[in-house]
């Protein structure tokens, strides 16, 4: 597919009905950005920070959750470090209840120093992105985590599409779960997305009900050279606008309300 294109977002951005924004960001940010990111997390979330092991893990967390934080604090014009967060049993995260007022849906997902996030008004949404890479393992991967029809068309890819098609049916699949909030409680072998390239992105059936994944839209996104991505959400997608992460988020709209 094209390449998706990733626009600067304008200054008087808003998250409107039957729309949905997925905005790109690069997580390997400059210390001094880093610093000021960091400043707008809440003690757990930094705490959750210190717990991971490596310092590139650790740094590209805080950058990212700091990230989520500026986009939200513009929908709702709040300084983002006034966010704050409950979590469902799988751990996804929505906002708390005192803006509920205004519901807006997210997910995000990040993988190789790259982040997806994808906002919708409309329900409930899920973004997933991977880095495409060589792993002896994917083969086996598809046999005990893709459907039994998924796995015979995979079989029966050449194996210069391979690749490509296994990134394919993990992001959307993975998208979708999100979505839907079961995490790996809903096994991934009991639903079915198309995945070979130049296909569209579509679920096919949830526990072979076909009726029930056309109340579902997915739609794949080239975010980056090199990473296979996907978004999923509930009903159809009308307007999709992407849009690029900027330094000058951190400073938007300084008048925040009270």
């Amino acid at each position: 597919m094209p390449s998706t294109i990733f626009n600067p977002p304008p200054l008087d951005l808003e998250l409107g009905t039957n729309e949905i924004h997925v905005w790109r960001a690069f997580l390997d940010q400059p210390i001094s950005r880093f610093h000021k990111l960091r400043q707008t997390l809440s003690m757990d979330e930094r705490m959750r920070a210190e717990r991971l092991h490596f310092d590139q893990d650790r740094k590209r967390f805080i950058v990212g959750r700091g990230i989520l934080r500026t986009i939200l604090g513009r929908y709702l014009n709040v300084e983002p470090s006034r966010l704050q967060f409950c979590y469902e049993k799988n751990g996804k995260p929505r906002l708390a209840d005192k803006f509920s007022k205004v519901t807006i849906f997210f997910n995000m997902s990040d993988s190789g120093g790259v982040a997806l996030y994808a906002f919708s008004q409309d329900g409930e949404i899920g973004v997933d992105i991977e880095k495409i890479c060589d792993n002896p393992e994917i083969d086996r991967i598809a046999d005990q985590f893709f459907t039994d029809r998924e796995s015979t068309i995979y079989r029966a890819l050449p194996e210069s599409l391979k690749k490509e098609s296994f990134f394919n049916c993990w992001t959307r699949k993975e998208a979708f779960i999100k979505a839907i909030g079961d995490g790996f409680s809903r096994p991934l072998d009991k639903f079915d997305v198309s995945f070979v390239p130049g296909e569209p992105a579509k679920l096919l059936s949830i526990a072979g009900d076909s009726k029930a994944a056309s109340r579902w839209s997915i739609q794949e996104l080239e975010s980056e050279r090199g990473y296979a991505a996907a978004i999923a959400i509930e009903g159809r997608i009308k307007q999709l606008r992407c849009l690029q992460w900027l330094a000058r988020d951190l400073w938007f709209n300084v008048a925040y309300s009270s």
